[in-house]
């Protein structure tokens, strides 16, 4: 493609994005770039576009030879994939949105776009209007990047802001959440946390190289969460918010998780609101640098989705450096984590795995206790997602094994056994 092409675009998918991104295009006739076929599931839907424009058959797009890009806004993983694979193989440029699907077949993706020398690109699939993949690709050397720490979901964020601010309950806070449009259309995907590891997938890739899929990293939504962990927080100066985490560990492998997490309330992190994303980066020697943006809606993903076409006016494409260029970086799971747990009884609290437990509150309506694990014992096992259980990370959790003996004697010294 060379420089300022004329972009011809197919689109698939005319929801909340991609109906958003029409609008955008109309507004910016600088871009040099036009839609020229729409494919949709349902044609009998009403649609404020030129009739026109929409095809139910994905190959008036996909084998069209003037259609130099394929923007793809859908929200069936299986299908994105045959499109995006089919694009590419056809000699055209891709713009995806479908996290769930970049996670699934990441080195599939990456293997086409080796294979075919174009590009692929997915901004929108991260965090919607914060450029945070263009930053890890171009801005973070591999060795420098200490941790990454965010909010990846707005429509979770937006669910914690109205349980904390406005004393919501979660099923309200939830059904808000869907009538203004944040929520993905089966509520689950975004509550128990599976859209967000997707989106943590596709950052580790970029960040460190690490290719893995979403099945194989740690994570839980907020489903379990209590009013009365509300409270806790608030006694402790904390929020909780669903945080999505990756720390460099002193034997240069990775820590990567998507787990509830306070945050101390003066935490950059901390002031992410409703439908917000946040991303703090930590690095060798810039200390923290703080990205923040709408995480979720209609423009803001659009946004971020017009950003990579115009992108491909300088045929830009992600280098994958931390990939190709470096030594990529490996998941972890050898590493201890500190915890707050709320429960009903103790009986379904596996006491023995902790390494210590430095506070338990068992006089309460709802028990909790504070305490350190080894992660295999979450990697492993599910009883910290069953029975009205609610585990939420501490403001530092991660604590490395180089670190944990010294951390054993002193809570041993604490405690007058030594």
């Amino acid at each position: 493609m060379e420089t300022h092409k004329q972009l011809t675009i197919g689109l698939f998918g005319f929801g909340v994005v991609g109906e958003g991104l029409y609008k955008v295009l109309q507004q910016t006739p600088s871009l040099k770039a036009s839609i020229k076929k729409i494919c949709i599931k349902n044609p009998g839907k009403k649609r404020d576009a030129p009739a026109s424009l929409f095809t139910t058959d994905k190959d008036e797009l996909l084998f069209d030879e003037e259609i130099n890009v394929i923007v793809e806004v859908i929200d069936d993983a299986n299908a994105a994939f045959t499109i995006i694979s089919t694009a590419l193989r056809n000699g055209k440029a891709v713009v995806s949105a479908s996290k769930k699907m970049i996670a699934e077949h990441l080195p599939e993706i990456l293997q086409l776009q080796r294979e075919t020398g174009l590009p692929f690109l997915c901004e929108s699939a991260a965090c919607a209007s914060i450029p945070v993949i263009r930053n890890l690709e171009e801005y973070y050397d591999n060795d420098l990047l200490h941790s990454i720490k965010a909010i990846v979901n707005g429509s979770t964020n937006f669910i914690l802001t109205k349980m904390f601010e406005d004393k919501l309950d979660f099923t309200s806070a939830l059904l808000l959440a869907k009538q203004l449009g944040f929520a993905e259309s089966d509520s689950k995907l975004d509550v128990e946390g599976y859209d967000a590891v997707n989106k943590w997938t596709i950052l580790l890739n970029h960040a460190y190289g690490i290719v893995e899929h979403p099945d194989h990293i740690l994570f839980t939504g907020i489903q379990n969460i209590q009013l009365s962990d509300a409270v806790v927080a608030k006694e402790k100066n904390f929020d909780i918010k669903l945080i999505a985490q990756a720390k460099k560990l002193g034997n240069g492998k990775v820590a990567a998780f998507v787990l509830p997490q306070f945050i101390k309330l003066d935490e950059p992190l901390s002031f992410v609101k409703n439908e917000y994303n946040g991303v703090v980066i930590e690095s060798g020697f810039a200390d923290k640098q703080f990205f923040y943006g709408k995480g979720a809606g209609s423009f803001p993903t659009a946004s971020a989705v017009l950003s990579d076409i115009s992108a491909l006016r300088y045929n830009y494409r992600y280098e994958y450096k931390k990939l190709y260029h470096h030594q990529p970086h490996q998941l972890t799971d050898d590493y201890y984590l500190k915890v707050y747990l709320s429960f009903d009884d103790w009986k379904y609290i596996p006491r023995e795995k902790f390494e210590w437990i430095e506070e338990w509150h068992a006089d309460a309506e709802r028990k909790y206790l504070v305490g350190v694990l080894h992660v295999r014992n979450l990697t492993e096992a599910t009883w910290w997602k069953e029975n009205n259980t609610s585990l939420i990370l501490t403001t530092e959790p991660i604590i490395d094994n180089l670190d944990i003996i010294n951390l054993k004697k002193r809570s041993l010294e604490l405690a007058g056994i030594v």
